[in-house]
């Protein structure tokens, strides 16, 4: 087997100058993980297009990775993580590998395996169809409306007990997606096509339908790690033939939504787990209501935290680095005032990609007090949700003690 050439990038790299075919220039162009700018015959530049991951276009394999040098793993946990806060950091096996695929496949395969150990899960399906045998029960709206005055066939509904329920769908999906990832290490791949025949009878997702919904429970329960990554996979991943024939997998993600959207899902849990409750997205207005019918200006406040029916904190979550000084944009220091402002609250937390110490900035001819609070990404997961919940006990503290701390920049 061909070794996989590899380009590895960041997202702030310079332009990388690249031997491409025209198949893979395509290839790459279309996975939006690149710009491929075509410099000459066979050659071409490459630049990060904002956005991270991992395209192997047959032997090449083109990596974009998180300027704050995030590791693997962490990645693929803030990714799970947002979709699913019952996501584990030991539901990846990531810690060993610095490339993409082989980390992914190689999970996969042992959740599925851990998964199928007791058997390929069974459960009961409601399906409907015409038959000229009577089970279940019958639909009579639509035996009159398909055959009216006909006793035969006959429309019913009746519960099968089968392998081919919503858990087993996603698991074949998914390691089927993974397989045809090209160039796996002919050992992973046959334990996936082993692990794919064991689910022999389950239907495979079409490409881009809705993943179908479960909940956990008590009988599923072991396979609940291998779902969670599953759904991943199938969330995040792309696998297929392209021009030539050449073979194509894909893992693109924007790093800031992962970020922000790992940020909120990880405020609204801590905040939850103390007792109040968070509203994304909160729906508010920066100016009064006019009696000239003139309409107000929207905000979406990123999110509120209530206690009760009262607001007490508004925080967000910025995908952006300090400054040569160590500060941060003066844009985002002024829509938290204007949120706070708005909603009557005399503190808010901005939550940056960064590492370093909190700080607190008392604004000028105000009470409002903003929170600087730096999430270090090279954290554990376990450490990086501690963090989190620290700021959120911020919300708990006195006024007083906060403004205290603030007037001698002591850290809360």
């Amino acid at each position: 087997m061909t070794a996989v050439r590899r380009v590895t990038l960041t997202e702030s790299f310079e332009p990388f100058a690249a031997r491409l075919s025209e198949a893979q220039s395509r290839a790459l162009q279309g996975s939006r993980l690149v710009n491929v700018v075509a410099v000459g015959a066979g050659s071409a530049v490459l630049q990060p297009s904002g956005r991270v991951g991992a395209v192997r276009v047959g032997d090449l394999q083109v990596e974009v990775w998180p300027k704050e040098k995030v590791k693997l793993a962490h990645l693929i946990f803030m990714l799970g993580y947002a979709a699913d806060p019952g996501f584990r950091p030991e539901a990846v096996d990531a810690e060993a590998y610095d490339e993409l695929w082989p980390a992914l496949a190689e999970s996969l395969a042992r959740l599925c395996e851990r998964a199928l150990l007791g058997g390929v899960l069974q459960g009961y399906r409601t399906l409907e169809e015409s038959s000229i045998v009577v089970r279940g029960r019958i639909r009579v709206a639509d035996q009159l409306r398909r055959h009216p005055g006909q006793i035969s066939p006959t429309e019913i509904a009746y519960d099968e007990y089968t392998t081919d329920v919503a858990e087993n769908r996603i698991l074949r999906t998914a390691l089927r997606r993974m397989r045809a990832v090209p160039r796996l290490r002919p050992d992973v791949a046959a334990r996936l096509s082993h692990l794919d025949n064991r689910l022999d009878g389950v239907a495979v997702l079409r490409r881009g339908a809705a993943l179908p919904t479960w909940r956990p429970t008590r009988l599923n329960a072991r396979y609940v790690p291998a779902l969670r990554l599953a759904e991943l996979v199938l969330r995040n991943t792309a696998a297929q033939a392209g021009d030539d024939g050449v073979e194509i997998a894909a893992f693109v993600v924007s790093m800031w939504k992962v970020f922000e959207d790992f940020v909120t899902v990880a405020l609204r849990e801590a905040i939850a787990a103390r007792g109040r409750r968070a509203v994304p997205q909160k729906r508010w207005h920066f100016d009064e209501a006019r009696r000239d019918g003139v309409g107000r200006v929207p905000m979406a406040i990123d999110l509120l935290e209530y206690d009760g029916a009262t607001p007490v904190m508004v925080y967000d979550a910025k995908y952006k680095a300090a400054a040569g000084d160590g500060r941060y944009p003066n844009a985002d220091f002024y829509q938290m005032l204007a949120y706070c402002t708005t909603v009557g609250l005399d503190r808010a937390v901005l939550v940056y990609a960064q590492g370093g110490e909190s700080v607190d900035r008392r604004v000028v001819n105000s009470p409002v007090t903003i929170r600087e609070w730096p999430l270090d990404l090279s954290l554990s997961p376990g450490e990086m949700l501690a963090s989190i919940g620290c700021a959120v006990d911020w919300a708990s503290m006195p006024l007083e003690a906060v403004v205290e701390r603030t007037a001698y920049g002591v850290p809360a």
